[in-house]
């Protein structure tokens, strides 16, 4: 949105440059976990020695780290010309422009991902309040975008020849309660596939308590929605679910699972789950392995616990797991997710599947199915040799598999 209205007035901008080349560095941070924050916090001190050498004129910064943190960063990095946080970002431009009524100022996004897909923001911060999580902290509490706002989003970014939509939200399924007290994703979505252009929706960051079931009709009735699911879990014993304030039971996960299996066959699921939890006994971790090879989940994300100051674990709980046993879990998890994944996709050889070109790397091109996000799931790979257009569509036919990708091609 920023880079949309610095464009309109005047400025030329590039994203995430290899070799930047402007007056004006405007770095956008993430303060979510210690790893994020640190590589938000090396990019700014690498500009702001770029500034003090001269080969730029001025450096901004905003996002997350510095709507949690600013008073300490301003002291800290006296080199940065402004600070902004994560929702007042007209501002930046109103200061270098002197501008007023910023509330006015309006333009349209610059689609920063490849021209055929775009992320589709619905809603902004969390009212759930799990204990290791600090979202609600930077975000603040659950806020929907108005409904028509969106589609009408929709219709312009299909104009601009984006045929994918990545709907995400820090909490998905919440979408609408502070309006009118109502879950209106169905709603949403359904609209969203009943305008035309609109190739693909796919579905990010659902949570498991309270689930929209409608939402699982309009992923069966209409064939633009992706049978695609991206719903953390992050754990299943009763004692971790308990004391990450998950408010779900290991018995009610068990039964969503089947119940999403159920109601959409064929539906990909993916899931993140959480080793290290403050308490976590070898018991609750072979239980997590345990509902692993049961769930066989068709995507699967695992990290170990990072303690975060002011969440609730952080303020109450001790970060008692070993850093060794935590990662010796991790290894362990992710390995029988591996073999999972590999039984999996080569499951798809000589089946065929719709797939969208993202790119082309060497002697291929790279694609997806419905059943795969851009950057974080596997990937088609089809020989270069053959004639394709990148933002295209291509029935392909699955020849050959690994952990997690596919290999293919549309001469069949």
């Amino acid at each position: 949105m920023l880079m949309g209205l610095m464009e309109a007035h005047g400025y030329q901008c590039t994203h995430d440059s290899d070799d930047p080349q402007g007056d004006i560095v405007v770095i956008n941070t993430c303060g979510f976990i210690a790893d994020a924050k640190e590589e938000s916090i090396n990019t700014i001190l690498e500009f702001a020695q770029a500034k003090t050498e001269g080969k730029i004129k001025k450096l901004f910064v905003m996002g997350c780290l510095s709507e949690r943190y600013l008073a300490d960063l301003e002291e800290e990095i006296p080199e940065v010309d402004g600070w902004y946080g994560k929702f007042n970002y007209k501002q930046l431009l109103g200061d270098l422009e002197k501008l007023e009524e910023l509330e006015k100022i309006e333009a349209h996004r610059h689609i920063t991902t490849p021209p055929h897909y775009a992320y589709l923001k619905i809603s902004e911060g969390c009212d759930r309040h799990c204990a290791y999580c600090a979202i609600p902290l930077i975000t603040g509490k659950h806020q929907s975008r108005p409904m028509q706002e969106i589609l009408d989003e929709v219709r312009y970014l299909v104009g601009q020849g984006v045929k994918e939509f990545n709907v995400i939200a820090q909490e998905l399924t919440y979408y609408g309660i502070d309006i009118d007290g109502q879950q209106h994703i169905a709603e949403l979505i359904e609209r969203m596939a009943d305008i035309p252009g609109v190739e693909w929706i796919r579905l990010h960051y659902a949570y498991p308590t309270h689930f929209p079931w409608d939402l699982l009709r309009v992923m069966r009735e209409k064939p633009n929605v992706c049978k695609y699911l991206d719903i953390a879990l992050q754990h299943i014993s009763d004692n971790m679910l308990s004391r990450m304030k998950r408010n779900v039971s290991k018995q009610e996960t068990y039964e969503l699972v089947e119940k999403l299996r159920k109601e959409v066959p064929g539906i990909c699921l993916r899931t993140t789950l959480m080793v290290g939890f403050p308490g976590e006994t070898d018991e609750d971790f072979a239980e997590l392995i345990e509902f692993t090879k049961w769930a066989r989940f068709e995507r699967m994300g695992a990290f170990a616990y990072s303690e975060e100051e002011g969440t609730y674990s952080e303020k109450h709980y001790e970060d008692d797991v070993p850093e060794d046993v935590k990662q010796n879990r991790l290894d362990k998890l992710m390995r029988i997710q591996q073999n999972i994944s590999a039984e999996i996709e080569a499951q798809k050889v000589g089946k065929t599947l719709r797939v969208i070109i993202d790119r082309q790397e060497g002697d291929w091109f790279i694609g997806r199915t419905e059943y795969c996000s851009p950057e974080v799931d596997p990937e088609v790979l089809i020989p270069a040799t053959e004639q394709l257009t990148i933002g295209n569509f291509y029935m392909a036919r699955i020849t050959d598999s690994e952990e997690f990708d596919l290999y293919a091609t549309t001469k069949f």
